[in-house]
């Protein structure tokens, strides 16, 4: 068979459209194209591809390769389509069986070794399509976040040759069960300020009841200490609340397991542009506006 047809997921904001990776083999002068609106790091995954097969002891093929990501309007961007891209030329060659491949989603860059390196945005992945109805293989370092949303069916590799011999029927990748990563959520304690009965008093109301505060007063009063035990007395996330907070900070790759279900505290600096607050750019990442979402934002040395 000289064409595969893979699934992977692009990331838009907090939405995860479905990208169709297709891989197709033909006679010619050998060359290896990518079409579908690549961004560099994508283009660069060529090299990275020929270098893991070659490594992992299969044959690249000699052929005029074609990849095309769709659909063909939408950016892609990261190296996370270097997994389905191998494993499309494996099967386009007849390396690997193609008859499983539609029950999977991909998704992971690859070393020159042929490991698995993590990815961007793994948990934002899972949270906005895990009712596609297929399987989700990712790096292993990636697949504990992406496995917090419980419904999801992870499959954690460190390797191609892993993924292979699992699409093979040698050697089944083990599904990641999330049902152990609940993790005491130590906070700094409100109980310990001394004091301060009315900004304390204030502050409960303003958790009780999901409102804002304005703390005014002379350096050292301890606003700062107040505003970073805010978030200790806030009511436990729920479930939905965790997976939502969890999915925006893992769009900035700094999302760890041990912050499962506690409420962010952001506190950017006071000389902050717009864009780092609000967030942006070519292709949209968050602020801190956006990574405080279901937690606490202190906008200290604020100037109303």
């Amino acid at each position: 068979m000289s064409l595969a047809v893979l699934y992977s997921r692009a990331l838009t904001g907090m939405d995860a459209p479905e990208v169709v990776v297709e891989v197709h083999l033909a006679n010619g002068l050998p060359s290896f194209t990518i079409v579908g609106l690549p961004e560099a790091e994508v283009k660069e995954s060529k090299d990275r591809v020929r270098a893991a097969l070659q490594t992992a002891q299969f044959e690249f093929p000699a052929r005029r390769i074609t990849v095309n990501l769709a659909p063909a309007d939408l950016p892609k961007e990261s190296g996370r389509y270097d997994l389905p891209i191998a494993l499309g030329i494996l099967a386009a060659s007849g390396q690997i069986p193609s008859g499983s491949l539609s029950r999977y989603e991909f998704a992971g860059e690859l070393a020159l070794t042929g490991e698995l390196r993590p990815i961007r945005g793994a948990l934002a992945m899972t949270y906005k399509s895990y009712k596609s109805g297929r399987a989700f293989v990712l790096p292993a370092d990636s697949a504990a976040e992406a496995a917090l949303v419980s419904d999801a069916v992870i499959y954690p590799a460190t390797s191609l040759l892993e993924v292979c011999s699992h699409l093979c029927g040698r050697t089944a990748l083990v599904q990641m069960d999330a049902a152990n990563q609940h993790i005491a959520i130590p906070y700094a304690d409100f109980a310990e300020v001394k004091g301060q009965s009315g900004p304390k008093r204030a502050l409960e109301i303003a958790a009780a009841g999901g409102h804002s505060v304005i703390m005014s007063g002379p350096p050292g009063a301890g606003k700062s200490m107040l505003a970073s035990r805010f978030a200790g007395i806030l009511p436990s996330m729920t479930e939905e609340e965790a997976l939502e907070s969890a999915a925006l900070q893992s769009l900035n790759s700094n999302y760890k397991l041990e912050n499962w279900k506690r409420r962010p505290f952001r506190s950017p600096h006071h000389t902050a542009s717009g864009v780092a607050l609000v967030g942006g750019g070519g292709i949209p990442r968050p602020g801190e506006i956006s990574l405080a979402h279901r937690g606490v934002l202190f906008l200290d040395e604020l100037n109303i």
